[in-house]
């Protein structure tokens, strides 16, 4: 009797995508398809970010993102040994650069021990130039452990794993409806037609559009904010060794402009959090999704809350002056020659009805379409437990 593989579908070919696609192939031994509009995989977050691998300093114990991005370390470092991908740990500093930040950093430090990141320490001022000369505060939590890795090199290598466990990565595929009925799952994707058993989508900035196909839009919903950034030219890129962070604003998901050593060598100074005018909204002219972002009254009442901050960060996107007094609040020696404009990327912030951003990760199942609603960073960090997590909820085939 032959048996029949279960069919899912997978709607995204960023790093999460593919890495829940690889974990069904794998322990479900199903035949799995990705579908993608782009022409390449990791298009747009996996490909438009700093490539931390974040140790879980910030997260809320007990959170999807604490368990996750912990998990998702262990098992990050252990894929890209075994595929001989870049990783390194450059080690992360927190710094305070007040004594007014000094509860909030204590906070930090307490809640990255709850959350399970090995050698933390707290340092003085002193302490934290014996880690980063060049750098200056009143204090700083030193994470020795937090990371930098190649984020689309991990994308194409599991891409290569789907393959070789019989599925397929479809690209230039944009998926245009989709329809579940009573015995699977039918999605128009590109020219062609699938029928899945299940589907899972894990389309980031695409997110609303696939769940308002699958009739289940929601109470929170994606709003764009784009994270632009500055890299260190010449010799400023010796001023700094790994990472530099501030000291987070507990109201918000972001981190703040923070200094970070790339996988390539580079230093990049960013992102800042701009609210974009459209999904894929890289550049200010982007404004084709403005309406659609309007009318979801959440994206209207955080306006109307964070207004005030919106605008300092409208200021900071326009003026590199701003950027550049960011910087050197940590790196004095910092010179506006030393700073020159590079890549941006956008950022799927999901926002509920209130108006509030959602911080944790989450994943809705509606029968036999699973949604990942919200899966900002650290999901390229904690992409491989998601996945085990996804495949976990994702409801077995029954025949």
């Amino acid at each position: 009797m032959r048996v029949v593989k279960e069919r899912i579908g997978v709607i995204g070919a960023g790093i999460v995508g593919l890495a829940v696609a690889r974990e069904l192939a794998r322990t479900r031994d199903a035949e799995v398809t990705v579908l993608d509009k782009e022409n390449r995989v990791g298009a747009h977050q996996t490909g438009h970010n700093s490539g931390v691998v974040h140790a879980g300093i910030y997260y809320q114990p007990g959170s999807l993102k604490a368990r996750l991005c912990r998990e998702g370390v262990a098992l990050l470092r252990a894929y890209c040994a075994e595929h001989r991908l870049p990783y390194e740990e450059v080690g992360k500093l927190v710094v305070a650069s007040s004594a007014a930040e000094r509860g909030a950093l204590k906070g930090l430090a307490e809640r990255a021990r709850a959350n399970g990141v090995p050698d933390i320490a707290e340092l003085d001022a002193l302490g934290l130039r014996e880690v980063e000369p060049h750098a200056v505060g009143v204090a700083a939590v030193h994470s020795p452990h937090t990371a930098i890795a190649d984020f689309p090199a991990v994308a194409r290598r599991l891409a290569l794993d789907i393959a070789d466990l019989g599925g397929s990565v479809r690209l230039a595929h944009p998926v245009r409806a989709l329809r579940e009925t009573v015995s699977g799952v039918d999605v128009l994707a590109g020219r062609r037609r699938f029928t899945f058993d299940r589907v899972v989508a894990c389309a980031g900035l695409g997110t609303d559009a696939v769940a308002t196909m699958a009739g289940h839009p929601g109470e929170v919903r994606i709003v764009p904010f784009r994270g632009e950034y500055y890299s260190l030219a010449g010799s400023a890129k010796d001023l700094v060794r790994g990472m530099i962070y501030p000291v987070p604003d507990p109201r918000y998901p972001f981190l703040g402009v923070h200094l970070t050593r790339h996988i390539d060598g580079e230093v990049l100074v960013g992102p800042n959090a701009v609210l974009a005018l459209a999904y894929e909204g890289y550049r200010w002219r982007d404004v084709r999704d403005l309406p659609r972002i309007a009318r979801w009254a959440g994206a209207r009442r955080m306006a109307l809350k964070h207004w005030r901050t919106g605008l300092k960060e409208v200021y900071g996107s326009l003026v590199k002056g701003s950027f550049l007094a960011a910087a050197r609040r940590y790196v004095p020696e910092l010179t506006s020659a030393d700073l020159v404009r590079s890549h941006g990327g956008v950022r799927a912030q999901a926002v509920a009805r209130d108006g509030s951003l959602v911080d944790d990760f989450v994943v809705d199942v509606h029968g036999r379409v699973v949604l990942v609603r919200n899966a900002p960073s650290p999901a390229a960090t904690s992409s491989l437990a998601i996945a085990r997590h996804v495949a976990g909820i994702v409801p077995a085939l029954s025949r």
